[in-house]
């Protein structure tokens, strides 16, 4: 299992908090770029300074692959610099 993450629902699911909205959201836009760089686009949501994703393949029937966890992966390192 990738750090930080939860399976749940047929989806991989991590919930990030930041000190301000503006945070929030500059994190959204690294992982939108990451996203499109792996072709792999998540399912989130933002509330002020929460961000909620969950990552499953839509394409092998909406379940966990290597895929989603290379993603979580990603997401994991810019979170950490």
């Amino acid at each position: 299992m990738t750090a930080g993450w939860v399976e749940q629902n047929n989806s991989l699911y991590r919930r990030f908090e930041f000190p301000t909205f503006r945070e929030a959201f500059a994190f959204m836009t690294k992982v939108a770029q990451l996203a499109q760089e792996q072709d792999h686009h998540p399912d989130w949501s933002n509330s002020w300074n929460v961000v909620e994703i969950s990552l499953c393949s839509h394409d092998k029937g909406r379940t966990v692959t290597s895929r989603d966890h290379r993603l979580a992966a990603a997401i994991n390192e810019l979170q950490n610099s």
